[in-house]
């Protein structure tokens, strides 16, 4: 039996879905609780077959996008981390009248390296899809320190990232390798420069899997699109500097508020 892991907390009178990333939950998003409530009526997903959303397997980025989609409120502003940046993207652009607006979060519409593209090496995706198989908890962790090399909390971060996969029950290796393939062939450039929503990018100046480069680029392409590079924070902003986050979201979304 398959179930989608969903909590609602929180006061505010607008509804936000927070979206995690490969390999974690929805209790990376911890940090946030207490600062976002008071605006914001929370949901809180374990995306499908990660944490405490069992029962599921390998999914596309669509049957992923329309799951959680499934579960969720009428309308609501949705933030996606990233590779919950593809997903809360797939679903403006499968359901743009069910969402408020969209902010993506050290995320790319592509996240594979290409000629004229940053990002990561394709053979670093395959390398990480093969390593799962053989040594499934230290790939896991290789990668969780990778998304917080470079700043000053980069030890403690990562820690906290380890404890939150390590509390909850492991995704199946099937799903996340799954969950690679999504970010190594995923391409939703084209698609999201025609959104007719409200599309915030955030950004970490030291992440090095999603490079800064790409704002720059997206600012060009997408040109209704603000973007804003953190400049301390790396692949997770919101816990290395939860404040300023906070406070990025919670402005974007008052002045883009209906």
């Amino acid at each position: 039996m398959s179930a989608l892991y969903w909590q609602t907390i929180g006061e505010g009178d607008r509804d936000l879905v927070l979206l995690h990333g490969w390999g974690l939950n929805a209790e990376v998003w911890h940090c946030m609780i207490e600062r976002l409530t008071p605006h914001f009526r929370l949901h809180l997903v374990d995306l499908p077959g990660y944490g405490r959303s069992l029962g599921f397997g390998p999914m596309s980025l669509e049957q992923m996008a329309e799951t959680v989609m499934a579960a969720a409120p009428a309308k609501a502003w949705w933030l996606g981390w990233s590779l919950g940046g593809l997903v809360a993207s797939q679903i403006a652009l499968l359901q743009p009248q069910r969402v408020s607006g969209l902010i993506t979060v050290a995320s790319s519409p592509c996240f594979a390296a290409q000629d004229d593209w940053p990002g990561i090496r394709p053979e670093v995706l395959s390398g990480f899809q093969h390593q799962l198989g053989q040594d499934f908890q230290r790939t896991v962790e290789r990668f969780l320190a990778l998304q917080t090399l470079g700043t000053q909390s980069a030890r403690q971060d990562a820690r906290l990232l380890k404890s939150v996969v390590l509390n909850q029950p492991m995704p199946s290796v099937e799903v996340l390798n799954g969950g690679l393939e999504i970010l190594r062939t995923a391409d939703l450039r084209q698609p999201l420069a025609k959104l007719p929503l409200p599309l915030l990018r955030v950004y970490g100046y030291l992440d090095g899997l999603v490079p800064r480069k790409v704002a720059g680029l997206l600012d060009v392409s997408w040109p209704n699109s603000p973007s804003i590079i953190i400049a301390k924070a790396a692949h997770a902003p919101f816990i290395s500097q939860p404040d300023e986050f906070a406070e990025i979201i919670g402005t974007f979304v008052a002045e883009n508020g209906i």
